[in-house]
């Protein structure tokens, strides 16, 4: 039998391609990296043409940790050809493609990657202290067991679809399909959109462009009071920081979850300068006469309804400022109503080694440790409820990761800032006096 590993990591989006990055130079931490996918690919179908990034590029997968890594962003421009023209860009947001590619350059180098690698359960040996891996071969259906001393988890956070469009039927879709299903979409008579943020405003402007050719009518419903821009100023910013994240996981939990309903703004919103091209171009369309397309805020949905022989959603949305309620008839149906994360199958056999909290999600200790010891399992983009708003933010997944190692390599290599704000987040510990300023 071969030697454990130091930790097992299982998926492969970016924070763990990340932490395979930061650990690969490593030699006191042997680790291994499992994925499903036959290959590293990010939202394949929300890669629009010209859409980018809402970070900037040193919100790569390691330079906020380590800016000398040979996987960095620039580093792969250089190596790609292409250094000189992103210089000449004067964009410091890399295209969403760029991205993916980038990640998958990085992927590539990595010996550590296992990809079609499907784990199917994980468990535990109290005697040997290891955690089992078992892992089916995808397309050979070849099972394999691997131990390790430890774990952490990135499986990511799947498409969520609202309850009332549970076993609806029908060809309605999640954002996250998009690009598979445009063409058919754009050859009904009627399209409507669900959502609020980023994704929904990139996929309404996509549709609008080409309403005109197509002559579909096109409706994009949010629940929200108006399109709210992302919140992107300096100050603001400073809440992606340690002691932001020290502050929010010391609140009691249901502040917390009051919190987090409230900020969606910080994290969901959308880029201003998409909000402004989406009225330019309704108001050059419109140049021509009204175009057939609504924008309807404070509008949610509560049931819906398909009729398989016209090919017909009736959706039952409500004014929820005024308290009206209507309906809305839709051939295309595409629901932008984000991810949210759900515990693997594959934990069943070791949930007892797993920490929860009253409402049963993970009680995740401030370390981003899961376990009922503090030190076994982590987790990666599963502790909006514990570590707040920045949880899925690019911009912290080298400050996460930088905690990572030093849970596990038991030292720290990277250094883990603990400072980096000007302002204070909680009341000062002790008697506070106004510094006295000079004359």
């Amino acid at each position: 039998m071969s030697a454990p590993y130091d930790f097992i990591a299982i998926g492969l989006g970016p924070f763990n391609l990340g932490l395979a990055c930061l650990t690969e130079p490593l030699d006191e931490l042997d680790g291994l990296f499992l994925d499903d996918k036959p290959a590293f690919d990010w939202h394949p179908g929300m890669m629009l043409d010209s859409t980018h990034l809402q970070v900037p590029f040193l919100a790569d997968l390691v330079t906020l940790a380590d800016p000398t890594s040979p996987f960095s962003f620039l580093n792969y421009l250089k190596e790609s050809g292409r250094l000189y023209p992103f210089y000449i860009r004067e964009s410091f947001y890399p295209l969403r493609a760029e991205f993916n590619d980038y990640c998958r350059w990085a992927a590539g180098k990595l010996d550590t990657v296992r990809f079609s690698q499907r784990v199917t359960t994980v468990e535990y040996d109290a005697a040997a202290g290891l955690y089992a891996v078992h892992a089916e071969h995808v397309p050979t259906g070849e099972v394999t067991t691997h131990r390790a001393r430890k774990l952490v988890l990135g499986t990511g956070t799947p498409p969520h679809l609202p309850d009332a469009c549970a076993g609806l039927g029908g060809d309605l879709l999640h954002n996250s399909d998009y690009l598979d299903a445009k063409a058919a979409l754009q050859a009904k008579e009627s399209i409507t959109l669900i959502g609020s943020g980023q994704s929904a405003a990139e996929i309404y402007h996509d549709l609008l462009q080409d309403i005109d050719s197509h002559g579909y009518h096109l409706t994009w419903a949010t629940r929200s009071p108006r399109f709210f821009p992302l919140e992107y100023t300096k100050l603001t910013l400073e809440m992606t920081s340690p002691e932001y994240v020290d502050y929010f996981h010391a609140l009691p939990a249901a502040t917390r979850d009051h919190l987090n309903a409230t900020q969606k703004h910080l994290y969901k919103g959308i880029d201003s300068a998409l909000i402004n091209d989406i009225f330019d171009l309704l108001y050059q369309k419109n140049l021509g006469g009204p175009v057939p397309t609504r924008l309807l805020t404070n509008t949610a949905l509560h049931h819906a309804r398909y009729d398989e022989a016209a090919g017909t959603y009736t959706l039952g949305l409500r004014q929820e400022e005024q308290g009206a309620d209507f309906t809305l008839d839709t051939q295309g149906l595409i629901l932008a109503t984000g991810y949210r994360y759900r515990v693997p199958d594959f934990l069943a056999p070791i949930r007892d080694r797993i920490a929860w909290d009253d409402t049963g999600r993970y009680d995740v200790a401030r370390n981003y440790s899961i376990d009922t010891t503090g030190h076994g399992i982590y987790v990666q983009n599963a502790e909006l409820h514990t570590h707040g708003f920045v949880t899925p933010d690019l911009g912290m997944a080298a400050y996460r990761n930088s905690c990572l190692v030093r849970e596990l390599l038991g030292r720290e290599h990277y250094p883990v800032e603990k400072a980096i704000a000007f302002q204070e987040f909680a009341a000062p510990a002790g008697p506070h006096h106004p510094m006295e300023i000079p004359a």
